[in-house]
């Protein structure tokens, strides 16, 4: 790469880092791209990303790239991509990769503003295992048969795709929970949440500060760019989730985090659960203290009959994304944190402690 100073050395580092996360997360083709990218001996890559080396950027360039493969403006690199149903290896893709950065350095730099829109369709199975555990603890007193419906509150939802995770089919080692369904997830869960548990969903409510409509061409392209094109059953899932939120219908704002939590109260008859996954480092300090905020004062205005739930999927190290992710649980009355399993950060398997 380029230029022998900090900021070359630096991108050169940050290439590599993220091309051995794309490595094991199971991208060959990004990993390729990645790596070369990383040795490659001009300034187009630096010329894109210049001093933002941050995982959320180089995904972003990598999203960017994909995004104008879909709308067909990068037809001789779209040939190396199966999403556009390019038959070329994907492992060769490197050098008209690189012609597209440098004829669209440009909007991809301004791509990179935009953090990635990854509604990843895994992440339902440690949704659907914390929303079971929940479910299982809020069952009113003298009826072990029935729980309180889960009134369903996701942060950074993007177009809200596991605002319907319910209505997914997960696979196991000792069967299957859920409807039959267009989203099945293979080998979701290892060990299990208590599947026994009545689960209902009464209301589901997200907000994004960019929402996406999964019913438009424009969305669907978006959700599909940040998914990695040689991870053909990420890209069934994708898609089949598109198919599912047409039936089942969710509401997403266009709103931050902490604003849309403003004032969050508990509800008479429902338990109020607050869910993320995997966007707790795209929060500034003070937008994550001020969610907690909300959420802790909800939690303390909780009862029996009305419970409070903070149900998250984050990285251990939030600003890495290949770490191991726990799904962890705030439950009040009460509130005592608990870890109830973990995860790569796709979500599949999810194990349960």
């Amino acid at each position: 790469m380029s230029g022998t100073g900090p900021e070359g050395a630096e991108t050169r580092r940050a290439l590599l880092g993220q091309a051995r996360a794309s490595a094991q997360l199971g991208s060959p083709m990004y990993a390729e791209l990645l790596l070369r990218a990383a040795e490659d001996p001009g300034t187009v890559v630096t010329d894109v990303l210049g001093e933002r080396t941050q995982t959320g950027y180089i995904l972003g360039m990598l999203g960017t790239v994909h995004r104008l493969v879909l709308e067909g403006r990068a037809p001789e690199l779209a040939a190396h991509y199966p999403t556009a149903g390019g038959t070329r290896d994907p492992l060769r893709a490197w050098p008209a990769f690189r012609e597209v950065l440098a004829e669209h350095a440009a909007e991809i730099r301004d791509g990179l503003l935009d953090p990635p829109q990854t509604n990843e369709v895994g992440r339902a199975a440690p949704l659907v295992g914390g929303l079971l555990a929940i479910a299982d603890a809020c069952r009113p007193a003298g009826a072990p048969d029935r729980s309180l419906p889960v009134r369903l509150l996701e942060i950074g939802a993007s177009a809200g795709l596991n605002l319907r995770a319910d209505r997914f089919r997960l696979r196991h080692e000792s069967g299957a929970y859920g409807p039959e369904s267009p989203v099945v997830l293979p080998d979701a869960w290892l060990g299990l949440p208590p599947v026994g548990a009545p689960l209902a969903v009464a209301e589901r409510r997200g907000c994004d500060p960019n929402p996406l409509d999964a019913a438009s061409p424009a969305g669907q392209r978006r959700l599909l760019s940040y998914v990695w094109p040689d991870q053909a059953a990420r890209v069934a899932r994708l898609r089949a989730a598109f198919e599912v939120a047409a039936r089942v219908p969710a509401t997403v704002v266009k709103a931050g985090a902490a604003d849309f939590l403003e004032g969050l109260a508990p509800e008479e008859g429902v338990a109020t659960v607050v869910w993320h996954s995997t966007m707790r480092a795209y929060m500034s300090r003070d937008e994550a203290a001020r969610v907690d905020r909300s959420i802790e004062l909800a939690g303390a205005a909780a009862t029996p009959e009305a419970p409070v739930a903070h149900l998250s999927f984050e990285g251990r190290d939030a600003s890495r994304l290949n770490v191991l992710h726990v799904v962890t649980l705030r439950l009040w009355p009460g509130g005592e944190p608990v870890i109830l399993g973990e995860g790569p950060s796709h979500g599949l398997p999810t194990t349960w402690f």
